[in-house]
């Protein structure tokens, strides 16, 4: 291609097939970013597993030099893309590849649920001995006619072997667990070993908790609701859109706005649930046994569970079923087995939960070291985070793009096409969903930074691995006092918190602090239905800006160039203070902009929350309503008049009924989120009794939890003890009133405080003399590596890690004998 012009294939949507008339030429084995659809299968070499969406994405070429292959292309995705071969096949990813127009609702819903890297081959390993599991149950069947059950009993040679082939053995065998400075004084990035006895409780890449047996309609991993025809109880299970539209849905018009609670406590519920929970959805590998793709097919057919869309129920769009991939299955781990002898029951289907499952600021850090890694600015001597270099608000930082460009989030219309906003990459990947929950990731950002750079002024002999480990670690320790102390008691109400939590009495290592499967799948979506279609931002005296209009709630999913273009954090931030939530009203639910406008950003698709969080219930094979309210001591529902004792608008029960058939069949999250509100909390009793199991298991069961008392000394404690999400934003922007509880609605100036009389942290609780630290001198840095000092028994030690991608050779921790160090330094290499 030397000296020639790059050819570019035109894309065009003429007929039902598109074939591109210009061969793809390939100089070299290798990846092509490329956009391809399943329906190519392994055309051309073209490895099938990654096709599965239309998203740009690297598809492995293992071809001869400059071989050349012609790409068919299905033409309602390939319109979205130009196509240009790159001069090398090592150029970044999908640099040659431009966005023209936007994706659809179910793609951007792809994008946020695409497992990260680890995750992905966790995910494998699963599906590949799901699929194994399958095998054998069908050549169960053909044997002796019958079906495989839960009962029966395999040899344990058979599933290691399984286990062993499919690549899920090293995700359930438990890991060694170092005893170390690093270990002693900071959690793992992944929280693995967190508790000594069981490693990976809690741990990223496990499976969610189990607190009662799923209930699949084959035992084993079968959703409610994929067999046409079956029974649950005496009565078919209706569909969810069909739930959704006769008793979830509610116009944009039909609020009732909470005059209690502002619009951030909605944002930080929403926030602190991408910190403890993320269950990917499947990664759709058409070569485990044909499986479908979900973005053509409306049959229940592994991994697809679509959402099936009838002619009269009001869709906004004309389709027939709304794609629904199932989540990624989970390689079950020690606690989840039953050996009996020699023999293993089989296990029902797990879903896996791909981030820590603490109270840890996953969401500013990741919950891997690949993660970690991308976030972390390596070269900073202050243990600095990574910022944006393009775009600064005010002079304050934003977070970095993801490094995949392009991404899939939209594009101002009216900007300069050749200017591109990519979404925001932070420890979630969901930071870009919407423009209040990247406004929250940003303020953490910018607070990690600014108490790294407090800290190594405090105490210049610092490692910048010890100054980045000491303000995660008290970035750690915010998140849980905001949480625990002043959110959570607001959700559940004091009766209940009093109840289910109640004052802490120390760590607990007999605890699980695995988030519960009903917790993450149910419970903790309570808030959707406080969630309100209109964004207001404000100006410096909290009123309306006319150069920043009011935005309805479909306006700024995936839209990080509004943070940046129209006026940055604050505007956004007054708004979310001074705006009321939507108050949870049982014949007001989920209004249109979360069951008709989900992800639209055009007119090329359409989702909806409320029915994505049923079939997600259904897909985990949650227990019915009735079964949870025995879990939690509460009164099993029988009948209209039981049901009217918990819900009480009655119009709301008679639905349910004609719906459901009975009690027992309600969907657990449907049956929480109109349950009777609590006095002084925003949930009924059923899911205040979870949402408070939950947090005493993660308090209780965390071993580096803030109130711990070898996690930070008394003065430290009594420092944080001080801080509040309004301290926060006031250290974090320009904003300088703000309510002193901005979880509570308050009206400007009366109700707002100066930044002034708002307390703060004295960091001098972390100051160390250099006297204390290194008796025998400053160890040697080493080069793609760092280290952290501790004392034990008196003993000044240091330990060594390396960076991500480097692997340490040598001893890894050194102690301080006879004031010098007992050896050399290890290398990373």
């Amino acid at each position: 291609m030397s000296g020639e012009e790059e050819p570019v294939i035109p894309v065009t949507t003429e007929e039902q097939v598109l074939t591109t008339t210009t061969p793809v030429p390939v100089t070299a084995p290798g990846k092509v970013p490329v956009i391809l659809t399943p329906s190519s299968g392994t055309e051309g070499g073209v490895e099938s597993w990654p096709l599965r969406s239309s998203i740009p994405i690297w598809a492995n070429l293992s071809t001869r030099p400059r071989e050349m292959w012609t790409l068919t292309l299905k033409p309602s995705e390939a319109s979205r893309y130009d196509y240009k071969p790159p001069r090398d096949p090592r150029a970044r990813h999908g640099q040659h590849l431009q966005r023209s127009r936007t994706m659809t609702p179910a793609q951007f819903l792809i994008f946020s649920k695409h497992p990260e890297q680890e995750t992905q081959a966790v995910s494998r390993a699963a599906e590949k001995m799901e699929a194994s599991i399958h095998v054998l149950k069908e050549k169960l069947h053909q044997k002796h006619k019958r079906s495989l059950l839960p009962s029966d009993l395999l040899s344990t040679d058979v599933l290691s072997k399984i286990a062993n082939i499919s690549g899920c053995l090293p995700y359930t065998l438990p890991p060694k667990c170092p005893t170390n400075c690093m270990t002693s004084k900071y959690r793992h990035i992944t929280s693995v070993c967190n508790n000594r006895e069981h490693p990976r409780w809690g741990a990223s890449n496990t499976p969610l908790a189990r607190w009662l047996p799923p209930v699949y309609e084959d035992g084993l991993s079968q959703p409610k609701g994929w067999n046409p025809g079956f029974l649950h109880n005496g009565f078919p299970l209706p569909s969810v859109r069909e739930v959704t539209r006769k008793i979830i849905e509610a116009s944009n018009e039909a609020v009732t706005e909470d005059e209690r609670h502002s619009d951030i406590f909605i944002v930080w519920g929403q926030y602190i649930d991408h910190d403890l929970a993320f269950t990917p959805q499947s990664t759709n590998q058409p070569s485990l046994l044909g499986e479908a793709d979900c973005q053509k097919t409306c049959e229940n057919q592994s991994p697809c569970f679509p959402i099936q869309v009838f002619a009269n129920d009001g869709f906004p769009i004309n389709m027939d079923c709304m794609p629904f991939y199932r989540s990624s299955p989970a390689c079950a781990t020690d606690h989840h087995g039953v050996l009996l002898g020699n023999l293993s029951t089989l296990n029902p289907r797990q879903q896996i939960n791909s981030l820590t499952s603490f109270l840890d600021a996953s969401t500013v850090y990741g919950s891997t070291p690949a993660i970690e890694g991308k976030l972390r600015n390596l070269t900073s001597k202050e243990g600095l985070l990574r910022i944006n270099t393009q775009y600064f608000d005010n002079g304050r930082e934003y977070l970095p793009f993801v490094d995949r460009v392009p991404s899939p989030c939209a594009q101002n219309l009216k900007a300069d096409k050749v200017e591109r906003i990519e979404c925001f990459m932070a420890g979630d990947s969901r930071s870009s969903e919407v423009i209040s929950l990247a406004a929250l990731h940003t303020l953490w950002l910018r607070e990690h930074n600014r108490l790294a750079k407090a800290l190594k002024k405090l105490n210049p002999q610092w490692s910048s691995e010890t100054v980045y480990q000491e303000a995660r670690k008290i970035v750690g320790a915010l998140h849980q006092i905001i949480t625990i102390r002043d959110y959570i008691p607001r959700v559940i109400g004091p009766d209940a918190f009093n109840q289910y939590i109640g004052p802490y009495k120390g760590y607990n290592h007999t605890v699980n602090p695995s988030v519960a499967n009903v917790f993450s799948t149910a419970a903790f979506r309570f808030a959707h239905t406080a969630i309100h279609p209109v964004i207001k931002r404000l100006n410096a005296q909290y009123q309306n800006d006319p150069n920043l209009p009011n935005l309805h709630l479909h306006e700024v999913f995936f839209t990080p160039w509004r943070l940046i273009k129209e006026g940055g954090l604050d505007p956004l931030l007054r708004g979310m203070l001074a705006t009321p939530a939507k108050l949870q009203v049982q014949d007001q639910l989920l209004n249109e902009e979360l069951t008709k406008k989900l992800f639209v950003l055009s007119n090329n698709g359409s989702l909806d929350l409320a029915s994505l969080d049923l079939q997600r219930g259904r897909d985990h094979g949650l227990p019915g309503y009735n079964e949870w309210r025995e879990f939690c001591d509460l009164p099993r529902l029988r009948t209209e008049t039981d049901l009217v004792t918990a819900i009480e608008n009655r119009n709301v029960v008679k639905k349910l009924l004609e719906l459901y058939g009975i009690p027992d069949n309600i969907d657990v999250w449907l049956g929480g989120i109109v349950e009777n509100i609590l006095p002084g909390a925003r949930t009924g009793p059923l899911f205040a009794c979870i949402i408070g199991k939950q947090m005493k298991a993660l308090r209780d069961g965390d071993r580096f939890w803030w109130e711990n008392s070898n996690v930070f000394t008394n003065s430290q404690r009594h420092e944080l003890r001080k801080y509040s999400l309004s301290r926060l934003i006031c250290d974090n922007t320009d904003v300088t009133a703000l309510p002193l509880d901005v979880f509570m609605l308050g009206k400007f100036p009366e109700d707002f405080q100066s930044c002034e009389d708002i307390p703060n942290i004295n960091l001098e609780a972390w100051q160390e003399t250099f006297q204390q630290e290194f008796t025998c001198g400053l160890p040697t840095k080493v080069e793609n590596g760092d280290f952290v000092h501790c004392s034990e028994a008196g003993k000044s030690k240091v330990t060594y890690s390396c960076y991500q991608g480097y692997k340490l050779q040598g001893e890894a921790q050194l102690s301080c004998t006879k004031k010098r160090w007992n050896m050399d330094p290890p290398v990373c290499q």
